[in-house]
């Protein structure tokens, strides 16, 4: 298993949920998606951490750079670069 996690400033931490949410299945499908933690800043509640539990590294980076990401972060209000880490479990 790998783990994916992004942190970022969302204009509107509901508006982004939304889109988030919807792309689930695009996740689970497409990039070997197992699941998702969302996390909010005690003090700031747009900035956002996303602990995603992956297959494989090579599924969690395909999703990091890829053109679906980009787009639902686009669509979903994101208004800073993100803060990516890939995580390989180690057993």
């Amino acid at each position: 298993m790998a783990t994916m996690i992004v942190r970022h400033r969302v204009a509107n931490f509901e508006a982004w949920k939304k889109v988030f949410d919807s792309m689930d299945d695009l996740r689970k499908t497409t990039y070997n998606w197992l699941g998702s933690e969302v996390l909010r800043d005690d003090t700031d509640p747009n900035l956002v951490t996303v602990i995603n539990h992956v297959k494989d590294i090579a599924s969690a980076k395909r999703y990091g750079g890829s053109e679906d990401l980009k787009n639902g972060m686009a669509k979903a209000g994101v208004i800073s670069p993100p803060d990516v880490t890939f995580l390989n479990e180690v057993r």
